[in-house]
């Protein structure tokens, strides 16, 4: 089995709730550090201007380039659901490793704290709520229902197999475990 996210760009207002739910559960300080973003995109001169929001959080790749990448085997992918984790006490640090890491990932999902010697870290699918069979908490907080995590077949199947939106590349290399719908 594979997990997976489900994202619906016609939904989504930009409203970060996402961003600010996955900071307040896993204590990430205010900062740079986001294991969601929330990316904006504009087009168009008026009165034909096109904007949409799109997120970004680590997509659990099938085959993630973040793990070759890393000098230590810090990161890992589970064989059971796909989560991609990180153990940060086996990370070098961002100026130990020169963030390998992030520069491999397309997604720029791995993140490290404004400090020098910051250990990586990463979305990890909120992995304490999967284990209890609770959704990731960036889905439970979008008031407006633009996020969805299941098995990526499931997703496939109830959302169809859409893998390009604004804002996003989808990646032949990685294989992100995404479904998108794309704001027209």
């Amino acid at each position: 089995m594979q997990i997976g996210f489900y994202f619906d760009q016609t939904r989504c207002t930009g409203c970060s709730a996402c961003r600010v739910a996955c900071k307040d559960w896993n204590d990430i300080p205010a900062g740079p550090e986001n294991w969601i973003r929330v990316l904006y995109t504009e087009n168009g001169k008026f009165p034909d201007v096109f904007v949409s929001y799109m997120v970004a959080p680590c997509w659990h790749c099938l085959d993630p380039v973040c793990i070759p990448a890393c000098p230590v085997s810090a990161i890992t992918k589970r064989d059971e659901d796909g989560i991609v984790l990180v153990d940060s006490d086996g990370c070098l640090g961002n100026e130990e490793c020169d963030e390998k890491c992030l520069k491999a990932c397309p997604y720029d999902a791995p993140q490290f704290g404004p400090e020098k010697g910051t250990k990586m870290r990463k979305c990890n699918y909120c992995l304490d709520r999967f284990v209890q069979g609770k959704l990731p908490d960036c889905i439970e907080a979008c008031p407006v229902r633009a996020l969805d995590a299941a098995p990526l077949e499931d997703l496939e199947e109830k959302y169809g197999a859409g893998k390009e939106a604004e804002g996003f590349k989808y990646s032949k290399r990685t294989r992100p475990a995404v479904v998108i719908r794309a704001k027209g």
